[in-house]
């Protein structure tokens, strides 16, 4: 479990594409209290540490990604060299400043547009059809894992949902929405209270 507040930005350092993709990633976290098995969200995939460890480049942690993680997650975000997100598991008695986060990716949504608006940008994203009834005005969405707030919502007539968040300073220079631009893909999470209501209603 996790609530979108990201603690630090990794960077994939190397690749290897086996029965499992193995992921070596570059991090700021003292591996030294990071166990092995432990849950670290990246870029809003929840992922389990398989190795870990301190080189002279610095502290690195290692994950396989199977083929369902990469194929339901953003196109080009497990290259080497790519920036990610980084969340370590929600601790009891810690502080929830954002949304309850399961690090499970619902879909990939497609940046259309980021706009300045004074020190901040405005960003509308689009989400497919699946997703559309579960984003609300005002309501929590996960954009590579960064809990943030849906300002508004405007429906496409091939069922799909265009949707925009406000990136304040802060955000943008604590996540990787500094690079946010038209036409990049980006993980969407959608609210969890939203995803029981919309089972609770299938099955009424």
């Amino acid at each position: 479990m996790f609530t979108g507040i990201i603690t630090d930005i990794g960077t994939v350092r190397s690749r290897e594409d086996r029965g499992d993709t193995r992921l070596v990633i570059a991090t700021r976290y003292d591996t030294a209290t990071v166990d092995l098995g432990a849950s670290i969200a990246c870029s809003g995939a929840c992922l389990t540490v398989v190795d870990k460890g301190q080189d002279a480049d610095g502290h690195w942690f290692a994950i396989d990604a199977s083929a369902e993680t990469l194929a339901c997650t953003a196109a080009g975000m497990w290259d080497t060299g790519r920036r990610l997100n980084l969340e370590r598991a929600l601790k009891v008695g810690d502080e929830l400043g954002g949304h309850i986060v399961t690090g499970h990716v619902d879909a990939v949504g497609t940046i259309v547009s980021v706009v300045p608006v004074g020190d901040s940008v405005t960003v509308t994203v689009a989400a497919p059809a699946a997703l559309a009834p579960h984003i609300a005005p005002k309501g929590s969405i996960t954009i590579d894992g960064v809990s943030l707030t849906v300002n508004d919502v405007t429906d496409q007539p091939d069922g799909c949902a265009h949707f925009t968040l406000n990136l304040i300073p802060h955000t943008q220079a604590m996540t990787t929405l500094d690079e946010a631009a038209a036409g990049r893909p980006v993980n969407l999470e959608i609210d969890i209270l939203a995803r029981y209501l919309a089972r609770m209603q299938a099955r009424s």
